[in-house]
């Protein structure tokens, strides 16, 4: 989708989402550029979950609408365009590492090379054939993550993969994102953890299911006047609490 010359992977207008009969999206519109990496940031409870949900077409909305890669979000065709990683690991523990990489690639269609190869990209090589239920939630997570690259997909939605990992492998995860987004793949990646912003290219800001900014973390901190992320976050909520 594009509009004004800028190419969109996600546009979303007026979203309303409602869940137990309360409304945790009240009417959100907000447009993600392709082949960037967009950090989604925000604490529990935010709605980041949600509106992931919205985008990859399993949540039910009541509002408005979710148009990913020119299709209606959950549409067939983007069923191998993108890709969805949930929080907790969504892979087979009594399979090995190879064994559920080639069972979720017949799913999609892809070659039984490209198992190899996106083994090789979560850095997996030594773990290849061990059972996933005898890995740290570390490396699970990154097979979860290698299920979804098998498709090859446009559009990577991330659900706080980098949660609970040590220093080093939140590293070589925002590696491995920085990696696909320079090789063209839009990334919508979630976290509660704000020193994350200064690796993504664009940023949205979500409390209370509203967007409270969107832009580069340097346009951020100037709107704001401030230094970081946190900093930025901390002010704008104050602002919409007395709004």
């Amino acid at each position: 989708m594009a509009t004004g010359g800028q190419r969109y992977a996600v546009a979303i207008t007026d979203l309303v989402v409602k869940r137990g009969g309360k409304t945790v999206i009240p009417g959100l519109s907000l447009q993600i550029p392709q082949s960037e990496l967009v950090g989604l940031l925000g604490p529990s409870g935010s709605g980041k979950s949600t509106l992931m949900r919205s985008i990859v077409g399993s949540q039910i909305i009541a509002g408005g609408t979710v148009t990913v890669l020119g299709s209606p979000g959950g549409a067939r065709e983007l069923r191998t365009r993108v890709g969805y990683v949930t929080q907790a690991p969504s892979v087979y523990p009594d399979l090995t590492v190879r064994e559920n990489l080639e069972y979720f690639g017949a799913l999609v269609g892809a070659p039984k090379k490209a198992v190899t190869a996106t083994i090789a990209t979560v850095s997996l090589g030594e773990q290849a054939e061990q059972l996933v239920g005898t890995l740290s939630g570390g490396q699970a997570s990154r097979v979860s993550l290698a299920a979804a690259l098998l498709g090859g997909p446009d559009l990577l939605v991330l659900d706080e993969p980098t949660v609970g990992l040590d220093p080093v492998l939140r590293n070589e995860l925002w590696a491995v994102f920085r990696d696909l987004a320079d090789q063209g793949v839009t990334l919508l990646v979630s976290s509660h953890v704000m020193d994350e912003a200064t690796r993504c290219d664009r940023l949205l800001f979500m409390r209370d299911g509203h967007v409270l900014a969107d832009g580069t973390l340097k346009e951020i901190t100037s709107q704001t006047q401030t230094h970081t992320a946190e900093e930025a976050f901390l002010k704008l909520a104050a602002q919409e609490g007395t709004s």
